[in-house]
């Protein structure tokens, strides 16, 4: 008899409907773990968020299927719930960033394993004004480039895809004139992209995000990049970018628990690969250990 409640949230449209077809495998493994399940496909964004926050109680575990917006969806709701779950995520998605980041594995079956018989981890969580993210918040030239680019060609060229995929927008994208502080220093310049992590990919593409990444010392990282003003400073900063050349000039790079960014238009954010709003005013910080991780 089953004791244990298991909420699973999926995404039947992710990764080109992946979980579709091993969706009877996957709860298969729930019940042989002793899980009572009770399956709830998402219809519409904003579903997985709002199945966490108005859950029964008696359930022990929260599973999600789907790409990073639904597993963001599903952390935001966690964060807003008055009890806190662990959460096991099967990637089902196109990019699946922070999944591949903390070692769960793209079989299905097998994430959906470790979902149940895995290790609990307590997690770093972003917050950007009042929204959370997972693992990336983003402005800029390049923060759509990533999503659309072709797996093919990021497979392929790695970073230089990326690169070659933001030049071609550069002209439409402009800039942001930004003052942005963290412990107890100032930043203000021109900037095409900026992005916080906490993650070893963005939209597929491995090492952008800095070295040394730990998913729960309560610091994120933060690349920016300066406007160039002409095509060889855009070409320095292109070749900066493909050797992982950072703490120079044209890129910064830190890790802080905390900042803000000041800007006298709107800056629009991505967070997890989706909008996250406009603001002139925004603060950034990380909740240490926020949520609760299955891992392997």
């Amino acid at each position: 008899m089953n004791d244990r409640k298991l909420l699973f949230i999926y995404n039947t449209h992710a990764g080109r409907e992946r979980i579709s077809s091993q969706l009877a495998d996957v709860i298969d493994v729930f019940t042989k773990h002793g899980y009572l399940v009770s399956a709830y496909p998402t219809q519409r964004a904003g579903d997985a968020r709002t199945a966490v926050q108005e859950r029964e109680k008696g359930y022990s575990l929260v599973v999600c299927s789907g790409g990073d917006g639904t597993l963001d969806e599903v952390v935001s709701g966690m964060m807003e719930s008055p009890e806190q779950l662990p959460i096991g995520m099967i990637p089902a998605g196109s990019t699946n960033d922070f999944c591949q980041s903390i070692g769960i594995p793209t079989d299905l079956v097998e994430a959906a394993k470790v979902a149940v018989s895995g290790r609990s981890f307590h997690c770093d969580v972003g917050i950007l004004n009042q929204s959370y993210f997972v693992y990336v918040a983003g402005f800029g030239l390049f923060t759509d480039v990533s999503y659309q680019t072709p797996q093919d060609m990021k497979n392929l060229l790695g970073r230089a895809a990326y690169l070659l995929e933001g030049i071609k927008k550069l002209s439409d994208v402009g800039s942001y004139h930004l003052k942005i502080s963290y412990q107890d220093r100032i930043i203000e310049d021109d900037f095409i992209y900026g992005m916080v992590t906490n993650s070893l990919s963005v939209g597929g593409l491995k090492n952008i995000t800095g070295e040394m990444v730990e998913f729960n010392d309560g610091l994120f990282e933060v690349t920016l990049i300066k406007y160039p003003k002409n095509m060889i400073e855009l070409s320095t900063i292109i070749t900066m970018l493909l050797g992982r050349d950072v703490d120079n000039e044209y890129i910064f790079h830190f890790k802080t628990a905390q900042l803000t960014v000041d800007s006298r238009k709107k800056v629009a954010w991505t967070l997890d690969g989706e909008f996250g709003g406009s603001y002139k005013h925004t603060e950034i910080m990380v909740k240490r250990e926020g949520v609760i991780i299955r891992i392997p």
